[in-house]
Protein backbone atom coordinates (compact mmCIF):
# COMPACT_ATOMS: atom_id res chain seq x y z
CA UNK A 1 0.00 0.00 0.00
CA UNK A 2 1.28 3.62 -1.18
CA UNK A 3 0.84 5.90 2.83
CA UNK A 4 -2.41 7.84 0.76
CA UNK A 5 -3.79 4.29 0.00
CA UNK A 6 -2.85 3.40 4.01
CA UNK A 7 -4.67 6.61 5.09
CA UNK A 8 -7.97 5.50 3.10
CA UNK A 9 -7.79 1.95 4.04
CA UNK A 10 -7.57 3.10 7.82
CA UNK A 11 -10.23 5.72 7.45
CA UNK A 12 -12.82 2.63 6.70
CA UNK A 13 -11.76 0.68 9.23
CA UNK A 14 -13.03 0.09 12.96
CA UNK A 15 -9.67 -1.41 14.02
CA UNK A 16 -5.92 -0.72 13.19
CA UNK A 17 -3.71 -2.62 11.43
CA UNK A 18 -0.68 -4.29 13.67
CA UNK A 19 2.64 -3.82 13.17
CA UNK A 20 5.44 -6.12 13.83
CA UNK A 21 9.05 -6.40 13.71
CA UNK A 22 11.23 -8.10 10.89
CA UNK A 23 12.44 -11.54 11.30
CA UNK A 24 16.08 -12.14 11.92
CA UNK A 25 15.57 -14.27 9.29
CA UNK A 26 15.14 -11.04 7.51
CA UNK A 27 17.93 -9.57 8.42
CA UNK A 28 19.98 -12.39 7.91
CA UNK A 29 19.10 -12.92 4.24
CA UNK A 30 20.14 -8.95 3.62
CA UNK A 31 23.38 -9.19 5.45
CA UNK A 32 24.49 -12.18 3.39
CA UNK A 33 23.46 -10.30 0.44
CA UNK A 34 25.89 -7.73 0.88
CA UNK A 35 28.69 -10.15 1.66
CA UNK A 36 27.76 -11.90 -2.07
CA UNK A 37 28.10 -8.20 -3.38
CA UNK A 38 31.63 -7.84 -1.84
CA UNK A 39 30.93 -5.02 0.83
CA UNK A 40 33.54 -4.18 3.20
CA UNK A 41 30.69 -3.93 5.85
CA UNK A 42 27.39 -3.55 6.60
CA UNK A 43 25.57 -0.47 8.73
CA UNK A 44 22.23 -1.35 10.44
CA UNK A 45 20.22 1.42 11.75
CA UNK A 46 17.24 0.82 13.27
CA UNK A 47 14.09 2.55 14.84
CA UNK A 48 14.76 2.93 18.34
CA UNK A 49 15.29 -0.18 20.74
CA UNK A 50 12.95 1.72 22.94
CA UNK A 51 10.02 1.53 21.04
CA UNK A 52 10.30 -1.84 18.52
CA UNK A 53 12.29 -5.34 19.07
CA UNK A 54 13.85 -4.64 15.23
CA UNK A 55 16.88 -3.84 16.43
CA UNK A 56 17.17 -7.08 18.67
CA UNK A 57 16.26 -9.38 15.24
CA UNK A 58 19.08 -7.71 14.00
CA UNK A 59 22.01 -7.92 16.58
CA UNK A 60 20.53 -12.01 16.17
CA UNK A 61 21.12 -11.89 12.91
CA UNK A 62 24.59 -9.85 13.00
CA UNK A 63 25.28 -12.70 15.39
CA UNK A 64 24.42 -15.58 13.39
CA UNK A 65 26.90 -14.23 9.98
CA UNK A 66 29.33 -13.77 12.23
CA UNK A 67 33.07 -14.40 10.53
CA UNK A 68 31.27 -13.43 7.19
CA UNK A 69 31.28 -9.91 6.32
CA UNK A 70 31.22 -7.42 9.18
CA UNK A 71 27.96 -5.93 10.59
CA UNK A 72 27.50 -3.25 13.22
CA UNK A 73 24.28 -2.63 14.83
CA UNK A 74 22.98 0.98 15.42
CA UNK A 75 20.50 2.33 17.60
CA UNK A 76 19.10 5.74 15.84
CA UNK A 77 17.02 6.31 19.26
CA UNK A 78 14.54 7.65 16.99
CA UNK A 79 11.57 7.49 14.70
CA UNK A 80 10.50 8.34 11.05
CA UNK A 81 12.46 11.26 9.48
CA UNK A 82 14.72 11.50 12.46
CA UNK A 83 15.45 8.12 11.66
CA UNK A 84 15.56 8.56 7.72
CA UNK A 85 17.74 11.76 7.74
CA UNK A 86 20.34 9.73 10.01
CA UNK A 87 20.50 7.01 7.51
CA UNK A 88 20.97 9.29 4.75
CA UNK A 89 23.84 10.76 6.48
CA UNK A 90 25.59 7.45 7.55
CA UNK A 91 25.38 6.54 3.49
CA UNK A 92 27.01 9.74 2.84
CA UNK A 93 29.27 8.90 5.35
CA UNK A 94 29.60 5.21 3.88
CA UNK A 95 30.29 6.36 0.45
CA UNK A 96 33.68 8.03 1.75
CA UNK A 97 34.93 5.27 3.73
CA UNK A 98 35.61 1.58 3.89
CA UNK A 99 35.32 0.85 7.63
CA UNK A 100 32.09 0.01 9.46
CA UNK A 101 33.86 1.15 12.65
CA UNK A 102 33.71 4.71 11.06
CA UNK A 103 30.80 4.78 9.42
CA UNK A 104 28.80 3.59 12.71
CA UNK A 105 30.30 5.90 14.83
CA UNK A 106 28.84 8.67 12.11
CA UNK A 107 25.44 7.08 12.75
CA UNK A 108 26.07 7.07 16.47
CA UNK A 109 26.85 10.82 16.51
CA UNK A 110 23.76 11.99 14.23
CA UNK A 111 21.42 10.10 17.14
CA UNK A 112 23.05 12.01 19.32
CA UNK A 113 21.86 15.04 17.24
CA UNK A 114 18.40 14.21 15.91
CA UNK A 115 15.69 15.90 17.51
CA UNK A 116 11.59 14.65 16.32
CA UNK A 117 9.03 16.62 17.30
CA UNK A 118 4.90 15.88 16.26
CA UNK A 119 1.52 17.03 16.64
CA UNK A 120 -1.74 14.54 16.84
CA UNK A 121 -4.86 15.89 15.03
CA UNK A 122 -6.90 13.22 16.54
CA UNK A 123 -7.29 10.53 20.01
CA UNK A 124 -9.21 7.99 17.90
CA UNK A 125 -6.10 6.18 17.30
CA UNK A 126 -4.65 6.35 20.61
CA UNK A 127 -7.79 4.71 21.64
CA UNK A 128 -8.52 1.72 19.03
CA UNK A 129 -4.83 1.02 20.67
CA UNK A 130 -5.24 0.69 23.69
CA UNK A 131 -3.21 3.99 25.36
CA UNK A 132 -5.82 5.88 26.27
CA UNK A 133 -9.97 4.97 27.24
CA UNK A 134 -13.00 6.29 25.55
CA UNK A 135 -13.78 8.32 28.01
CA UNK A 136 -10.41 10.23 27.37
CA UNK A 137 -10.81 10.39 23.66
CA UNK A 138 -14.37 11.70 23.77
CA UNK A 139 -13.37 14.54 26.22
CA UNK A 140 -10.14 15.30 24.52
CA UNK A 141 -12.26 15.84 21.28
CA UNK A 142 -14.60 17.94 22.87
CA UNK A 143 -11.69 20.20 24.05
CA UNK A 144 -10.24 19.65 20.76
CA UNK A 145 -6.88 19.30 22.52
CA UNK A 146 -4.14 18.13 19.96
CA UNK A 147 -1.38 16.41 21.96
CA UNK A 148 2.24 16.76 21.31
CA UNK A 149 4.82 14.42 20.70
CA UNK A 150 8.97 15.13 21.60
CA UNK A 151 11.12 11.66 20.71
CA UNK A 152 13.98 12.05 23.81
CA UNK A 153 16.28 9.65 24.03
CA UNK A 154 14.63 6.97 22.20
CA UNK A 155 11.16 7.16 23.61
CA UNK A 156 7.99 9.48 23.15
CA UNK A 157 7.81 11.65 26.09
CA UNK A 158 4.29 13.91 26.14
CA UNK A 159 4.49 17.90 25.29
CA UNK A 160 2.33 20.66 26.24
CA UNK A 161 -1.18 19.84 25.42
CA UNK A 162 -2.34 22.46 22.53
CA UNK A 163 -6.20 23.54 22.43
CA UNK A 164 -6.01 23.95 18.39
CA UNK A 165 -4.49 22.49 15.21
CA UNK A 166 -2.70 26.37 14.55
CA UNK A 167 -1.45 26.23 18.42
CA UNK A 168 0.21 22.81 17.02
CA UNK A 169 1.90 23.97 14.04
CA UNK A 170 3.17 27.04 16.24
CA UNK A 171 4.71 25.10 18.60
CA UNK A 172 6.52 23.03 16.14
CA UNK A 173 7.55 25.88 14.54
CA UNK A 174 8.82 27.61 18.02
CA UNK A 175 11.15 24.21 18.67
CA UNK A 176 12.44 24.62 15.18
CA UNK A 177 13.39 28.48 15.27
CA UNK A 178 14.63 27.54 19.16
CA UNK A 179 17.10 24.46 17.82
CA UNK A 180 18.69 26.33 15.19
CA UNK A 181 19.37 23.09 12.69
CA UNK A 182 22.35 22.87 11.34
CA UNK A 183 20.76 21.20 7.89
CA UNK A 184 17.78 19.98 6.21
CA UNK A 185 14.73 20.16 8.41
CA UNK A 186 12.03 17.56 7.24
CA UNK A 187 8.02 17.71 7.76
CA UNK A 188 7.09 14.02 7.72
CA UNK A 189 3.32 13.83 8.14
CA UNK A 190 -0.05 11.73 8.20
CA UNK A 191 -2.03 12.71 4.97
CA UNK A 192 -2.17 16.25 6.40
CA UNK A 193 -3.74 19.12 4.37
CA UNK A 194 -1.63 21.80 6.27
CA UNK A 195 1.49 21.22 4.98
CA UNK A 196 1.75 24.05 3.67
CA UNK A 197 0.84 26.00 6.50
CA UNK A 198 3.56 24.70 8.83
CA UNK A 199 6.14 25.33 5.86
CA UNK A 200 4.95 28.56 5.54
CA UNK A 201 5.50 28.96 9.24
CA UNK A 202 9.57 27.54 8.84
CA UNK A 203 10.06 30.22 6.30
CA UNK A 204 11.61 32.90 8.69
CA UNK A 205 14.23 30.28 10.22
CA UNK A 206 14.54 27.60 7.45
CA UNK A 207 15.18 28.28 3.73
CA UNK A 208 12.69 26.83 1.11
CA UNK A 209 15.64 24.23 -0.10
CA UNK A 210 16.45 23.55 3.32
CA UNK A 211 12.66 21.55 4.01
CA UNK A 212 12.17 17.96 2.93
CA UNK A 213 8.40 16.73 2.70
CA UNK A 214 7.78 13.19 3.79
CA UNK A 215 5.23 10.82 4.08
CA UNK A 216 4.63 9.31 7.78
CA UNK A 217 4.67 5.67 6.84
CA UNK A 218 2.25 3.07 8.17
CA UNK A 219 3.92 1.99 11.23
CA UNK A 220 4.25 4.97 12.98
CA UNK A 221 1.06 6.25 11.09
CA UNK A 222 -1.20 3.17 12.64
CA UNK A 223 0.07 4.71 16.65
CA UNK A 224 -0.05 7.71 15.77
CA UNK A 225 -2.97 8.78 13.31
CA UNK A 226 -4.11 10.80 10.37
CA UNK A 227 -2.89 13.87 9.74
CA UNK A 228 -0.70 13.45 12.50
CA UNK A 229 2.05 16.14 11.51
CA UNK A 230 5.92 16.94 12.67
CA UNK A 231 9.20 18.30 12.23
CA UNK A 232 12.60 16.16 12.30
CA UNK A 233 16.02 17.36 12.18
CA UNK A 234 19.58 17.65 13.65
CA UNK A 235 21.38 20.35 15.58
CA UNK A 236 24.81 21.43 16.17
Amino acid sequence: LTPKEFWARCASSPTLPETAAPSPGAFGQAFRRAGERAADGVVCVNISSKLSATIQAAQAAAHEVEGGVPVRIVDSRSVTMGLGMIVLGTARAGAASNSADEVAAVAEELSGRTRVYGTLDTLENLKKGGRIGGAQAFLGSLLSVKPSIDVRDGAVEPGPKLRTRAKGLAWLAERVAADKPTGDVAIVHGDAPDVDQLTALLAGNVPAERIVIADLGPVVGTHAGPRTIGVAYQVG
